[in-house]
């Protein structure tokens, strides 16, 4: 004999006005007890509210978005009362009972659905969802508050994510497999979300003259989806500063025929390098990696820089290693090999990988600043713009010096505004006055 249950928010402690993330049911659907049923989110914590009754679900009365408190009723379930003297009965004469409960069955035609009083129309079915996402919440979306964090830190809406636990539930694996296919451009891109953008707009570009269409290179179409996969997971900031880099520059000069005597092209990059080695190791979390979880910051205690080095089937990052170890002689051979290696297209995955800081060079080409993206899993990169002769007050007098602009974008969950600024004032410091490297 089936009787009608309500189910209502129960004690959650101090909260009240908790928003409702996740229905995790629909009508129809048979729950057993202590099942989850739908999911609250405060300003602390996440939680699950599970079923008290075992029993089929006949109607919600809450959807995503609604503010509940203790004793607000969530839904209204059947439960079944066992008589056990007719159950034993019933079995004796017609054999094994039917399955109870089940959704296959159908009520006797004759049988008139029941007079809705006034009001009831909302209760009689699921309501309409306000959002295209919420119809999804049947069957997408069911996950553990550790997953849901996880999500969230990499910008993954998990409404959008199909489960593969037991029960559709979303797992940390299929979240991590939900943004691989979106980086290789495997989901659509039509609905909302932060990995989910609005698709654009489809052009007929030839009906407004003549075209011709070039395929991307290979080199473009695999670091266009590194980058992008960095600027949506990665809070960006960009701090801009200068150094004065005139002593440098005379002490790089004065180097110079003891250099080619040696067949090495001494550029500033070498002495650079070095400077943002003494940065780092002064201000270690810009030498660091966020680990998977997000929950703890992995210091490096080696030094294996990245450098940008333009070719001419695209931008490609070849890491430099334990460059603290190596003078500015060593790195300025090696950045030529490197280099000349990269615009040959000959570099192995190897001579990518491991990089703790990335410097990426404009200055050969022009510019007085830009915005780099982090190089996840890095937390840091370093970009420099064209040097110029600038006058600059001594105190009595405007005399020349030669002024290097340049930016350091950071991972703002690692770095803050004021350490951004201080590497930056160091390293300006630093490059200003090479003396300081030996300090």
């Amino acid at each position: 004999m089936a009787k009608e249950q309500k189910v209502t928010v129960p004690d959650i402690g101090d909260f009240s006005g908790v928003e409702v993330i996740e229905v995790l049911v629909n009508p129809g659907d048979q729950v057993e007890k202590e099942g989850s049923l739908v999911t609250l989110e405060s300003d602390k914590a996440a939680m699950e509210i599970p079923s008290p009754y075992a029993g089929t679900v006949k109607s919600i009365e809450l959807k995503v978005g609604d503010k509940v408190s203790e004793g607000d009723l969530i839904l209204v379930m059947e439960t079944e009362e066992k008589i056990e003297g007719k159950k034993e009965e019933s079995r004796s004469q017609d054999g094994p009972p039917p399955a109870e409960n089940t959704r296959s069955e159908k009520p006797p035609a004759s049988e008139e659905p029941p007079a809705r009083l006034p009001g009831d129309k909302e209760h009689a079915q699921p309501p309409v969802p306000d959002h295209p996402l919420d119809a999804m919440l049947s069957h997408r979306g069911h996950a553990s508050p550790s997953v849901r964090r996880f999500a969230r830190e990499l910008g993954v809406d998990v409404l959008q994510v199909k489960g593969s636990g037991r029960k559709g539930r979303v797992t940390r694996e299929d979240v991590q497999s939900h943004i691989k296919r979106i980086l290789a451009g495997g989901e659509s891109r039509q609905t909302s979300g932060p990995l989910r953008l609005p698709a654009l707009p489809e052009v007929d570009f030839a009906a407004y003259g003549e075209v011709e269409s070039q395929p991307l290179s290979r080199i473009k179409r695999l670091s266009g989806s590194h980058l992008q996969g960095c600027w949506l997971n990665i809070p960006h900031v960009t701090q801009f500063d200068e150094a004065d880099i005139s002593e440098l520059e005379e002490f790089r000069k004065s180097l110079k025929d003891e250099a080619l005597k040696q067949e090495i092209r001494l550029t500033p990059m070498p002495f650079i390098m070095k400077a943002c080695v003494a940065a780092l190791k002064a201000m270690p979390d810009f030498n660091s990696s966020l680990d998977s979880d997000g929950e703890n910051l992995i210091i490096k205690h080696y030094y294996h820089l990245g450098v940008a080095v333009d070719t001419p089937k695209g931008l490609v990052v070849p890491v430099i290693r334990d460059v603290d170890q190596k003078s500015v002689y060593d790195l300025a051979k090696e950045l030529g090999e490197i280099s000349d290696k990269a615009r040959k297209g000959k570099l192995t995955p190897e001579d990518m990988r491991g990089g703790t800081f990335t410097i990426s060079s404009l200055g050969g080409i022009g510019g007085s600043g830009f915005t780099p993206i982090v190089n996840a899993p890095e937390v840091a990169i370093l970009g420099l713009s064209r040097s110029k002769m600038q006058p600059v007050w001594n105190g009595k007098e405007f005399e020349p010096r030669l002024i290097l602009p340049f930016s350091v974008s950071y991972d703002h969950r690692v770095i803050d505004g004021a350490q951004g600024v201080r590497f930056t004032t160091l390293l300006g410091k630093l490059l200003g006055d090479i003396r300081r490297l030996m300090l």
